[in-house]
């Protein structure tokens, strides 16, 4: 019969520990203590020999990975062993590994543990691949069992918290994480190809600049100095493009102390690039260019389903914030003329204003976030953005109450934020002052970046930046419903009750 593991009940759980603690002691007195192995020549893997097997078929092999399953039937058994690109099965008989090790095998084994092989490969007589053993060893003992095979671990929350245990039990979970990887190769391709350089900034800062999100704060001990955790990438990024360079980027791991949800994580990865010489337009050209490069590579299609919708990255719209609104709305924002009849807008169509933020600017982006975000699930440019909520991003010539700036949007989530950025040192001055001004009036202790500003006087090139959300993308790109989906150790609040640690495999504090 095949060994079976339930990891459901917590005093079962504890015991079988207890019980596989006693075997690896009866391993180590005996002298085969499994930890005190350094290394394991492997000359094959478990893929490659299915894939091609008649180039293996014959062939001795070495093999390692971790047991899966196992059918003992007397003086012979079948196991599963599981490397890095699947499962392959072994045969292992007593008159082949002896009769000291196939003992072994039988009571010191289990499954989760980690062997290394020797011996033959042969298919069974019901077509599987096979290795035949002729040398068995255990590479490392798994003190806790792991979850029922077919059920793996069904609690999403435990999913999450014991990722290793997901990816040991779920292949969809490993290949989606190995997609991942592909699409930040393809990423990084794409930009790289077109001549951008990488490059790395500061996570720590000295300031809590006076943008939106709230960061994390932590202190430096022996500059006694609180510093914080960036929220951005930005500000440094821009110091590159003053001191020469033309195209940069960076992957960076970005923290915002704010609140959690299905499409935000306290830390997640963004990716921010900056031109000099182009404008928010050539970013919209640019942007859609990388994302379908990206699609077309890992996907094979420029249609991928999400969240129930087929999303068509062959056709992107572009619409003004205003005209959005015009659209889904019925208000349209250029025919009001003052901050007066925006605000009796907002109150004939139930649009709540908060105080502070009763410009007409601020109004119509409320419009937008009441009416239109939800309902962009294809593709879609909107540009145009209120001076109010964009400090960094240049005033639109045509219009001085609106900005350069775009957000893209893909089954109506926020998938990335670009402008034509602010190069007037005196422009940016006032508007970091007048948001650290804000900020500071609900108790943060927010600062301007002098440093930045400074920089700035030495003079910018016209530039275009964006930052987009990689984690988004990768949602999208493997239909994934939540970023936890995504993240390999999303942010979880612990666990603390003894009953808890026993339900999840944990048997000390």
């Amino acid at each position: 019969m095949e060994e079976k593991t339930n990891a459901s009940d917590g005093r079962e759980l504890i015991e079988q520990a207890r019980i596989r603690r006693e075997k690896l002691k009866k391993l180590s007195d005996e002298g085969n203590d499994p930890y005190r192995k350094t290394a394991f020549a492997v000359t094959a893997r478990s893929q490659g020999v299915k894939d091609d097997f008649s180039a293996w078929e014959g062939k001795e092999v070495a093999v390692a990975g971790r047991m899966m399953s196992r059918r003992v039937m007397g003086k012979a058994s079948f196991a599963h062993v599981q490397d890095g690109e699947g499962q392959l099965q072994i045969y292992v008989t007593r008159q082949d590994v002896g009769e000291e090790a196939y003992a072994s095998f039988k009571k010191e084994y289990d499954i989760g543990d980690i062997v290394g092989v020797r011996g033959r490969v042969f298919k069974t007589q019901t077509g599987e691949a096979t290795v035949h053993v002729t040398h068995i060893e255990m590479l490392s003992k798994a003190l806790l069992p792991l979850p029922e095979k077919h059920n793996g671990l069904v609690n999403q929350d435990l999913k999450y918290r014991l990722r290793h245990v997901d990816l040991i039990m779920d292949e969809d979970v490993r290949a989606l994480f190995a997609r991942r990887a592909q699409i930040m190769r393809e990423i990084r391709a794409y930009l790289d190809g077109h001549g951008f350089m990488e490059v790395e900034t500061p996570v720590l800062l000295t300031l809590e600049i006076g943008a939106d999100a709230r960061p994390f704060k932590t202190h430096h001990n022996a500059l006694d100095l609180d510093m914080y955790l960036r929220v951005e990438t930005e500000l440094y990024l821009k110091r590159l493009i003053v001191g020469g360079y033309e195209k940069v980027y960076e992957v960076g791991r970005i923290f915002r102390n704010e609140g959690m949800d299905a499409s935000h994580n306290p830390e997640f990865t963004s990716i921010e690039m900056y031109q000099a010489y182009v404008d928010y337009a050539y970013m919209m050209d640019f942007i859609e260019g990388l994302y379908k490069h990206v699609a077309q590579a890992v996907c094979g299609t420029l249609s991928v389903p999400w969240h129930g919708n087929v999303i068509d990255l062959s056709h992107w719209e572009r619409l003004t914030m205003t005209e959005a609104v015009r659209r889904y709305a019925g208000v349209d924002f250029a025919a009001l003329s003052s901050d007066e009849a925006a605000r009796a807008a907002a109150a004939e169509h139930g649009v709540e204003v908060e105080a502070g933020k009763d410009t007409k600017g601020h109004i119509l982006a409320a419009f937008f976030d009441a009416f239109v975000e939800d309902k962009l699930i294809q593709p879609t440019f909107i540009y145009d953005y209120p001076v109010e909520i964009s400090p960094l991003a240049k005033r639109k010539a045509s219009d001085p109450s609106m900005t350069e700036r775009f957000e893209y949007f893909i089954n109506g989530m926020e998938m990335g934020n670009a402008f034509s950025e602010l190069n007037d040192p005196i422009d940016q001055r006032a508007r970091m002052e007048a948001q650290a001004a804000k900020k500071r009036a609900q108790g943060a202790n927010a600062q301007v970046d002098e440093d930045f500003l400074n920089a700035l006087e030495y003079g910018m090139p016209p530039t275009g930046g964006l930052g987009m959300g990689v984690d988004r993308l990768v949602m999208m790109l493997t239909n994934s419903d939540g970023i936890r989906d995504v993240l390999l150790f999303p942010t979880m609040k612990p666990k603390k009750s003894a009953q808890e640690r026993a339900e999840s495999g944990q048997t000390t504090e």
